[in-house]
C-alpha cells in the first residue's frame, strides 16, 4: 500500500487514526506481505523528513480481511498509556457485521472460551478447563433482518483473535464471506465485518474521542441494508 493512499481520520501530535483496508495485514505477519503499521511509518518518515525510521506504536489490532478504524500512537508515552487504557478498558471497540442466519434474541451477551490452535491458526470454542482457553464475551443488538442475513453491532469486551467470527458462527450465524468459520452456512464473498466505531480518551490530553467509518455499503451484502451510524 502506498503511503499516498493512506485514509487518515485524525493526527496530531501524539496519535494517528487511520482506516484500515480489508485484506491488508495490520502488522507485520509470517507472509512478508506490505502492512498498514509500516505505511503509517513511512507516511511519518515522508511527511516529517524523519531521520531512520519513524515510530508509530500498534495498539490494537484487526483481522487481515476486516476493514476499520485503527490508531496507532506517534510517541512512546502515548503508546505506553493507549496500551494500558486498552488492558484496563478503555477503549470501545464496535463492530458492524452480515450475519448468515438470524439470532436467538434483538439483543444479547455472548460468552465462551476460546482456544487457539498454533498449527493452522484457527480459534475453537472449548470448555473453561482445556489447556490454552481464554474467556471471550462480546454483546450484540440486531439492526436488521433481510432475506435471511443479519446486520448486528457488536461490542467487544474481550479482544481474542477471530473472536467475532468464532462466537458467532458457535450461535449457528457466521460472518457473510466467513470460509473459514461459517461451516455449512459459509458463504463465498468479501468477508462481512467491519470496526467501524473507536472511542478512548486522548493519552495525553484526555479528552474524549471517537472516530466512526462506515463499511462499504455499495457492496454486497451491506448494500442490502440501510445503515445509519
Amino acid at each position: 500500500m502506498d503511503e499516498k493512499e493512506l485514509v487518515i481520520l485524525h493526527e496530531d501530535n501524539h496519535i494517528i487514526v487511520v482506516l484500515k483496508p480489508r485484506n491488508l495485514p495490520c502488522c507485520p505477519d509470517e507472509t512478508g506481505d506490505d502492512n498498514l503499521l509500516d505505511c503509517v511509518k513511512r507516511y511519518l518518515k515522508t511527511t516529517y523528513n524523519k531521520p531512520g525510521n519513524a515510530f508509530a506504536g500498534l495498539i490494537h489490532r484487526l483481522d487481515r480481511p476486516t476493514g476499520g478504524v485503527m490508531v496507532f500512537a506517534k510517541t512512546s508515552k502515548a503508546a505506553a498509556r493507549l496500551s494500558a487504557a486498552m488492558r484496563t478498558g478503555g477503549f470501545e471497540k464496535r463492530y458492524l457485521a452480515v450475519l448468515c442466519g438470524k439470532l436467538p434474541r434483538e439483543k444479547g451477551v455472548l460468552e465462551n472460551w476460546l482456544r487457539k490452535s498454533v498449527i493452522n491458526n484457527t480459534v475453537y470454542v472449548c470448555t473453561r478447563t482445556e489447556d490454552g482457553a481464554k474467556y471471550a464475551s462480546l454483546d450484540y443488538e440486531v439492526k436488521d433482518i433481510k432475506d435471511g442475513l443479519t446486520l448486528a453491532e457488536l461490542n467487544l469486551h474481550t479482544g481474542r483473535t477471530h473472536q467475532i467470527r468464532v462466537q458467532t458462527a458457535a450461535m449457528n450465524c457466521p460472518v457473510y464471506g466467513d470460509m473459514r468459520y461459517g461451516g455449512e452456512k459459509a458463504v463465498k464473498g468479501k468477508l462481512a465485518l467491519w470496526a467501524y466505531s473507536l472511542r478512548f480518551n486522548h493519552p495525553v490530553s484526555g479528552e474524549a474521542m471517537r472516530f466512526i467509518c462506515e463499511p462499504p455499503t455499495d457492496e454486497f451484502p451491506w448494500s442490502a441494508f440501510e445503515i445509519k451510524l
